[in-house]
């Protein structure tokens, strides 16, 4: 491409597209990645199934050629362009716990009106400068990547459907968002306070403080927060914002206030006594102080430790990275001063007040009981290493991420006593809308990796060479992945196009591919991970994705390493003894090496 512009999105139409793998490609590379999980039977029967789908006038050539004809299509952007609504709008589960993810900030001396009114100055002064486009264009290796996502940081609300879900955003009507207020949440009360005064210009810091303790003394409204609502099944919660809609008019104007707010702000009335009790109310909370559907959710506890709970259908981590490192990467007063803040007086402030009836108070209280219940059925722990960290594998010429990703399996066979499948996500922004792929640890290196560390008669230099050898091919996989050469979501939309064309294809039988064991098999996890790499954060995490799964969030910095983990709380015990294993995992491994 010719030299990057400096503008925000002025680089995007000249990104390479996402490269589409050849529908032979990925059939032999998904059977090489489920290989490693199957018994030879189970083998066969993929074999099997995986055969009928590709043969030469099988269903995969026929949705194949369908998929080749749309990543052509005017207007498409990528072939994943169909593909990313359908796996984010398109769940059905509550998103809250099981899809947003947060991040804890490092800990400030403010006070908590302080540390809240310096992250809206600085998110002020970002979303001006993302409007004037005067957001340097992130860069990998001198080349720009897709800065798309950032244009669903302000005013972005997903919105429930009964069959998918919407995104309400200013950019789908034509450009920045024209609000000049944030939605306060502070015990179950919510509160329009315009942040931006009538011209354009932000408060001072001192105002933004005193705007919200004023909020924090106002008298509470008589009806409940509906944010709980927000927790629900989505199509459950399509349906009491549609009674919501058919109850009172004055409900739709106070559900506009909350979608079309800049960001969210969450108060907590107490400080939280340890870095996992912070990290937890950042994952779930205090239902009627959310409103999980709003894209950007700050969070201040009461001593003024603040996190970020992200709604994950338009944003991946690194934008939040990007966007979080650029609010703490400078002094909020440097920020305020930036954006043009001018005094103005206290923000004005109006509680925004749903109409209620008894069906929809029993509805809002039904919601924030099972939401607790099934935020306490989740186990979690935080798990620091302070004497290790991404310079240490460096040092002991290792890859820093395929390192820990040993570790977790190493770790993972000795407390489980299996292997199992493994999700990591890996970042492909460098691509046209580019967003993640998604990549399968397991290969048969880290299975003789594993085997070799419990042989009791395998010598260090066996096991050394088997722990490098599973790095390096863990190394190659990755860069297969950010190249766009992983068969997963090229399947998996194939399948997609079946379900939506397959009568006007001529695809109308079951396919079998997808009931195969390979499938299914590789795609259900018992490590989901992903790694979030910031100096200005704490601790990253997210729910775990099914019933044996442990979610492993990870931030991995030079000089340390802290791990978020979660799981149901039913296989508690099995995450704790992870943990355990963990601690000795590292060590170890990192002994081995220095040997």
């Amino acid at each position: 491409m010719n030299e990057p512009s400096a503008r925000t999105f002025a680089n995007e139409d000249a990104l390479p597209r996402v490269p589409l793998p050849s529908l032979d490609d990925s059939a032999a590379r998904f059977l090489r990645w489920c290989e490693p999980l199957l018994t030879a039977d189970e083998h066969a029967r993929t074999q099997e199934a995986l055969d009928e789908f590709v043969r030469p006038d099988g269903p995969g050539r026929r949705l194949h050629a369908a998929l080749e004809e749309y990543d052509r299509s005017e207007g498409v952007h990528s072939w994943l362009d169909t593909f990313w609504p359908y796996r984010y709008l398109g769940r059905r589960d509550r998103i809250a716990l099981n899809a947003n993810f947060f991040f804890l900030f490092h800990d400030t001396d403010e006070t908590q009106a302080a540390r809240a009114a310096g992250l809206i100055a600085g998110a002020l002064d970002f979303k001006l400068r993302l409007d004037a486009e005067r957001v340097p264009p992130a860069e990998q290796r001198g080349r720009p990547q897709t800065m798309e996502q950032n244009k669903y940081l302000f005013s972005t609300t997903r919105i429930p459907g009964a069959g998918q879900d919407t995104v309400r955003a200013p950019y789908a009507e034509g450009g920045p968002s024209t609000a000049r207020h944030v939605l306060v949440l502070f015990r179950g009360t919510m509160t329009r306070m315009d942040v931006l005064g009538p011209d354009g210009h932000p408060h001072t810091l001192d105002e933004l403080a005193a705007g919200l303790e004023a909020i924090m003394k106002a008298e509470p409204p008589a009806e409940p927060s509906t944010g709980p609502l927000t927790t629900k099944a989505r199509a459950e919660w399509a349906a009491s914002r549609d009674a919501l809609l058919a109850l009172d008019e004055r409900n739709a104007r106070a559900l506009d206030t909350v979608e079309t707010a800049l960001f969210c702000v969450c108060l907590e009335d107490f400080a939280p006594a340890s870095a996992q009790e912070a990290c937890d109310n950042l994952l779930a909370g205090d239902s009627a102080n959310r409103w999980f559907d709003k894209a950007v959710s700050f969070v201040v506890f009461g001593d003024g430790s603040a996190g970020i709970n992200v709604e994950h259908c338009e944003l991946d981590g690194t934008t939040i990275l990007g966007f979080v490192d650029a609010l703490l990467g400078e002094p909020a007063a440097e920020q305020s001063r930036r954006s043009g803040a001018r005094s103005q007086g206290v923000p004005a402030a109006e509680p925004v007040e749903f109409v209620l009836d008894d069906a929809l108070r029993a509805d809002v209280r039904d919601a924030a009981a099972a939401f607790a219940a099934y935020a306490a059925a989740t186990a979690t722990a935080c798990v620091p290493f302070d004497d290790f960290g991404s310079r240490d594998a460096k040092a002991l010429r290792m890859s820093p991420d395929a390192f820990v990703q040993m570790a977790y399996q190493l770790a993972h066979k000795r407390a489980k006593g299996r292997i199992g499948a493994t999700y990591e996500s890996i970042a492909t922004r460098q691509y046209r809308r580019g967003r993640t792929e998604a990549m399968r640890v397991v290969t048969p290196e880290v299975l003789r990796f594993v085997e070799a560390m419990d042989d009791p008669d395998a010598s260090p230099d066996v096991r050394r060479d088997a722990l490098r050898a599973a790095a390096d091919a863990h190394v190659r996989r990755a860069k297969e992945c950010q190249t766009g050469q992983a068969p997963e979501q090229h399947l998996w939309e194939l399948q997609l196009i079946a379900r939506r064309r397959g009568d006007e294809l001529g695809v109308t039988g079951p396919l079998p591919l997808f009931d195969s064991p390979g499938w299914t098999v590789m795609r259900d996890d018992y490590l989901s991970t992903s790694s979030a790499p910031s100096t200005n954060i704490r601790y990253f995490g997210f729910g775990s994705t099914s019933e044996q799964c442990i979610g492993v969030a990870y931030v991995l910095l030079p000089d340390r390493f802290n791990v978020y983990l979660s799981t149901p709380r039913a296989v508690a015990g099995a995450m704790a003894d992870f943990a355990d294993r963990l601690r000795e995992a590292v060590t170890e491994l990192r002994d081995l090496l220095a040997e």
